[in-house]
């Protein structure tokens, strides 16, 4: 890494962290204009991007995990970081010959004929060799990068101060994001990385799994020579998925590879179990034979047999058109807010999936991307924090599957596939028959005088939510944001009476910094439990 000196890389993360929070209020107290705040999101952004590169470590996953939440931060920071991979220059080799003979107990030719001392790849955390082993077998070798723990717990304890100031001082965004389990997801995924036994039992998972599925190749693992800090794994030749040129060489159609991608990962975003949460072009690739090729089990992610439920119920309803229904799942999932109007998302999802896909060339796609982006921080709709990493999964899969087959709708490439996997579930066919059903003219009628004798009950609860939301929520940003300036000129006043060598203005400053303070710890205390109910009034 770079820069190895635990204070120098701590003070650039937090001076780069206040800097952006003090420019954030700065321009949140002069009302600036959206123009402005534009303009500085994207000037943050790009000094956030420029850090990133510089530091390297943990901080370019964190990047990477900001690039997926269009949700939650401004189009013109997105901008900077959506295009965030893993460019880490490769160790120095005399220290991975180090790690790998402390590792294996033995010198290298114990164990190989030969290693190629350049790597063939190089992340954050670790970075892969090409060996040959006694008996004359191809391998992979992964190894941990040197020091990478100790940079990691630099970036864990930076990020912790980082998080705790945003979770005390920074107002809530929209769809009220929990820093702190936000930190706590992170920290569990970059610590899961880091002990390769565990990336060992994913690959072992995600073999047996796949074990009778044709197109699907995984590499064996060779687990008397992995460890902790070293993977050996069978060594495995493939073409990129954005290799469109060597793509076209094969007798598979792009077409074809397009949906075998989806029958890869369809499973595993709608069935319980763990799915492969970083799948990026370097992680999928396709044999000569247009096998699909998964590697890198390093970020996995769970996903529970409620949600699971919820996520069928949710393809069913878009297939069958049902988006009442759509509308039911996708608020058991958690991304509705409580004061999310089921008839208005209804009809944006109706406008939104009658869109043709041969409208796309007439458009510019960049100004539809930040249109998009635009009316998902408008709608009441938010991102669950426990599905980050699937969403990072599917957005990726989707700009693979873009790139593969760009004139084909995503829908219609998915929906034979979901059918085949449907047909496959037995009893699970009845429940899309009856999606069916519900989504048709007659069946709405009554759905209709349902809503229409509920209606009383039903916009009284909207009023109230709506009423505590933006009536409680204005009054304690308000508190907060006056306290904290007054806790800043409680501040600047005792610096200024150190300065002049005044006792009555810095002593009056400490007072007036000890009120602020008191009176923000309160305001906090209070708008955290109000948030608390608001999450239990979601969940009735």
């Amino acid at each position: 890494m770079k820069t190895k000196n635990k204070l120098v890389r701590m003070s650039k993360v937090l001076s780069m962290s206040f800097s952006i929070f003090i420019q954030v209020y700065w321009y949140k107290i002069r009302k600036k204009p959206e123009a402005e705040w534009e303009e500085l999101w994207g000037k943050i952004g790009e000094r956030f991007r420029k850090t990133l590169f510089e530091l390297e470590g943990l901080l370019i996953k964190i990047g990477q995990l900001l690039s997926i939440r269009a949700d939650l931060l401004p189009n013109a920071f997105i901008s900077q970081i959506q295009d965030l991979i893993d460019k880490v220059p490769p160790s120095n080799w005399s220290d991975v010959q180090e790690i790998l003979e402390k590792e294996w107990g033995n010198p290298l030719n114990h164990h190989f004929l030969s290693i190629e001392k350049d790597a063939i790849a190089s992340a954050s955390i670790g970075e892969v060799y090409k060996g040959v082993l006694k008996d004359g077998t191809k391998v992979a070798i992964k190894v941990q990068r040197p020091n990478i723990n100790s940079i990691v717990q630099i970036d864990f304890r930076t990020l912790g101060i980082i998080i705790w100031f945003a979770d005390h001082f920074v107002p809530v965004p929209k769809g009220f994001i929990n820093f702190k389990v936000l930190f706590k997801e992170l920290k569990q995924v970059i610590e899961r990385e880091l002990d390769f036994t565990k990336e060992l039992k994913a690959i072992l998972y995600f073999r047996e799994r796949f074990k009778d599925v044709d197109i699907v190749q995984i590499p064996s693992v060779y687990s008397e020579l992995s460890t902790s800090k070293v993977l050996v794994m069978e060594w495995v030749e493939g073409i990129r998925l954005t290799n469109v040129r060597a793509l076209d060489q094969l007798e598979v159609s792009r077409h074809e590879l397009a949906q075998r991608l989806i029958k890869v990962f369809l499973p595993q975003w709608i069935e319980p179990g763990t799915f492969h949460a970083d799948p990026h072009p370097g992680n999928v690739l396709v044999s000569k034979e247009g096998r699909i090729i998964l590697l890198d089990f390093g970020m996995v992610g769970e996903i529970t047999k409620k949600d699971a439920a919820n996520f069928q119920g949710l393809i069913e309803s878009f297939l069958s058109k049902n988006y009442a229904k759509a509308v039911v799942c996708l608020s058991q999932l958690g991304f509705l807010l409580p004061d999310a109007e089921s008839r208005t998302i209804e009809r944006l999802l109706a406008e939104f999936m009658s869109f043709q896909p041969a409208q796309l060339k007439e458009m510019d796609l960049i100004a539809l991307k930040l249109e998009m982006n635009d009316m998902i921080q408008a709608l009441p709709i938010q991102v669950p924090t426990r599905f980050v990493f699937l969403g990072r999964s599917f957005v990726t899969i989707e700009g693979i599957l873009r790139n593969l087959a760009p004139e084909e709708e995503l829908i219609e490439l998915g929906k034979p596939v979901f059918m085949e996997w449907l047909n496959k579930q037995g009893s699970n066919k009845w429940s899309f028959v009856w999606q069916w059903i519900q989504s048709q003219p007659i069946f709405k009628i009554f759905h209709s005088v349902t809503e229409f004798l509920n209606a009383p009950q039903t916009l009284e609860r909207l009023k109230e939510t709506e009423q505590r939301r933006q009536f409680q929520f204005i009054i304690y940003e308000n508190h907060k944001k006056q306290l904290f300036q007054l806790t800043l000129l409680g501040f600047t006043g005792i610096a200024a009476g150190i300065y002049t060598s005044h006792p009555l203005i810095w002593k009056l400053s400490v007072g007036v910094n000890a009120f602020s303070s008191i009176g923000y710890i309160i305001c906090s205390y209070k708008l955290k439990k109000w948030m608390k109910y608001m999450h239990e009034k979601r969940k009735d």
